[in-house]
């Protein structure tokens, strides 16, 4: 391995137990041609030994780190043992689940992969040079702990551009079918796992969507962002009387429709192709009315330097949902933007109902499935905020 120097006082951040060093905080790399992926010691700037990792030098995270202990990070054995560990955490949390996520990168000391099981195939993603370049190591090591049927790497992700990485898509082991078939919460979903969003679905709000329980139940729905339609055909099965999803891409909302009919709902969950922000003013000036709305948008914080650009729209679409609920109705409302903070995103809603005239109350405050948990050293694994809040007046 080579080895990593760090610059005096830069060491208090990565001893409390964050994993990433950046470039500016280095002093000292034994070898400047190294490339990018290497292994690497870490050392303090009086030679303490702090762990060990992969080095990049084209990043901005230029050291991440795997293990405080001496360790070899070029053996499918050790990706092996991690990955299993990852796999015991979600087996004790949903014994019976055949669809959760299985590696959150940091969270399970696997910085820089992603795994999704969905059913017998897998679905992949090497976020870092590190993890790229030993992408067959943690293919075996996938092999061995859960013998699926197929995995998928989904690269087709900007982060790896900042990584010196291509974006692609690659079958890496058995067939992927064109569709495959997931449960949640006793319901049934259609994933594309070549062509869907993320790694193929969302499944950081299996827990939430629980929350449409009771709240949904003989009431008009509305699911803003519908994607795949997750939201609007658990609000139909929870008893919903109609539950309306809207979404811009024709792709999703066919295939919302789909998942709606394999559930037995198609009756009462529709699907429209919309532009999400036009069709809510549209349904205000048609004085619809819903008893819950569902606002679940994609990421609109890019990053920090886009925070005003999007906390604007955040703001536009929650104040029309506001004024699309009846008396009682309830807003559930999401963001998956890392740079959007909890306390920012919920200033941002009570200036919405101030904007909407309604009085609201705040009923729940939720984050992503406990199979995305979060080193409490390690913020940045925290994304989702689902709020939940109810129009009293």
């Amino acid at each position: 391995m080579i080895r990593i120097t760090l610059n005096k006082n830069e060491d208090k951040r990565i001893k409390a137990g964050h994993p990433w060093v950046f470039s500016n905080e280095i002093r000292e790399v034994s070898d400047k041609t190294a490339a990018p992926g290497t292994a690497a010691e870490l050392y303090d700037a009086g030679g303490g030994f702090i762990g060990c990792g992969h080095y990049n030098p084209r990043s901005l995270i230029a050291f991440r780190l795997f293990s405080r202990q001496p360790a070899d990070l070029d053996q499918p054995e050790f990706y092996e043992r991690r990955i299993a560990s990852a796999l015991a955490h979600r087996r004790a949390l949903y014994p019976e689940l055949t669809t959760f996520r299985a590696v959150y990168g940091e969270s399970d000391f696997l910085p820089g992969l992603v795994v999704d099981k969905y059913g017998d195939y897998l679905s992949v993603q090497f976020l870092s040079a590190g993890m790229d370049q030993r992408r067959d190591q943690v293919v075996e090591a996938l092999g061995r702990v859960f013998a699926p049927a197929g995995i998928i790497a989904r690269n087709d992700v900007g982060v790896r551009q900042l990584e010196g990485l291509e974006e692609k898509v690659d079958v890496l082991a058995g067939d992927i079918p064109n569709l495959v078939e997931m449960e949640e919460n006793g319901l049934r979903f259609q994933v594309n796992l070549r062509e869907g969003q993320k790694t193929g679905g969302f499944l950081d709000q299996k827990e939430n969507h629980l929350l449409l329980k009771g709240i949904s139940t003989g009431k008009a729905v509305l699911d803003c962002f519908c994607y795949t339609g997750s939201w609007a055909v658990h609000a139909a099965a929870f008893g919903a009387a109609s539950a309306l999803g809207i979404d811009i891409s024709a792709r999703a909302v066919a295939q919302a429709a789909r998942n709606a009919e394999l559930n037995g709902l198609g009756g009462r969950a529709t699907f429209e192709e919309c532009d999400a922000f036009e069709r809510l003013r549209s349904l205000h000036h048609e004085g619809r009315r819903f008893g819950v709305v569902v606002m679940d948008p994609p990421a609109f914080v890019k990053s920090r330097k886009n925070i005003a650009e999007a906390t604007k729209g955040y703001l536009t679409v929650n104040r029309r949902a506001l004024e699309l609920l009846e008396p009682g109705g309830y807003l559930i409302t999401c963001s998956c933007s890392f740079h959007m903070g909890r306390e920012p995103f919920r200033d941002l809603l009570t200036q919405a109902a101030r904007l909407a005239r309604r009085e609201v109350r705040l009923v729940s405050a939720r984050a992503q499935a406990p199979d995305h948990p979060v080193l409490l050293s390690f913020p940045e694994a925290e994304y989702l905020k689902c709020f939940v809040v109810q129009a009293v007046g």
